[in-house]
């Protein structure tokens, strides 16, 4: 453990880190190497960071009832990898709303599956076939735009514009990718734009581990999930 925790000083460590991108590693791996040995010790409890970092890959269809204002709701949790798609397509019918999440972070990362595919790119091309199927006309889209925190760090030397060739932003600036990022899902949005028709798009930066941000966002959520329902059955 001494040596675990040692080694992410070491200057080969560090730059085998900062091209981290070339490879794939979990956004979490230096946050626990950095506590190797805390998490070694026979008495170790984790904390709620801890928990909040930890990942589990969604590799099926996992889905979750809870009550909203005395109404009874389902979330259904399905993996975006290209793999998992088949499983859940048919789970998209008769739904109120999609919470589609992305991470802001990916914008300089590969798949996965295809290591000549950019995975925001990917990301916006799933988000654009799904705002496609026809039994989302009307319905509200609640867009996450995750790892904000990582995000802010990781654009500090990582250009965007690299990887985006439309990026005309100030290069590094991180509030100036976050919009940029953000439009470049919104403008996917299918016509028509405007009236009784439309898809509405709801986005909201996210950052997982900051437990502030979640609950604001979530109570937002639930307002929009709630008005939607109730325009679904012509209550309001």
């Amino acid at each position: 453990a001494v040596v675990s925790t040692q080694s992410t000083g070491d200057e080969g460590f560090q730059a085998c880190y900062k091209r981290r991108k070339e490879y794939q590693l979990m956004d979490s791996a230096k946050y626990y190497l950095d506590k190797t040995e805390e998490v070694c010790r026979p008495d170790y409890i984790p904390t709620d960071q801890d928990i909040l970092r930890s990942r589990k890959r969604t590799t099926s269809i996992v889905e979750y009832m809870f009550e909203l204002k005395k109404v009874q709701l389902k979330v259904i949790d399905v993996g975006g990898q290209r793999r998992e798609r088949k499983k859940w397509i048919s789970c998209f019918d008769n739904v109120t709303c999609i919470i589609f999440l992305s991470a802001l972070s990916d914008y300089d990362l590969k798949l996965v599956e295809n290591q000549n595919t950019n995975r925001m790119k990917e990301s916006l091309d799933l988000f654009t076939t799904i705002l496609a199927y026809p039994w989302f006309k009307k319905k509200s889209i609640i867009l996450f735009l995750n790892k904000t925190d990582l995000f802010e760090q990781k654009i500090l030397y990582s250009n965007i514009g690299d990887y985006f060739e439309d990026y005309t932003g100030t290069p590094n600036d991180p509030e100036e990718g976050k919009e940029f990022v953000k439009c470049k899902y919104e403008e996917r949005k299918p016509s028509p734009h405007e009236g009784p028709e439309a898809t509405h798009i709801f986005s909201h930066f996210t950052c997982a581990t900051d437990t502030d941000n979640i609950t604001k966002v979530f109570k937002d959520v639930q307002e929009i999930i709630l008005r939607s329902y109730l325009n679904e059955f012509n209550l309001v």
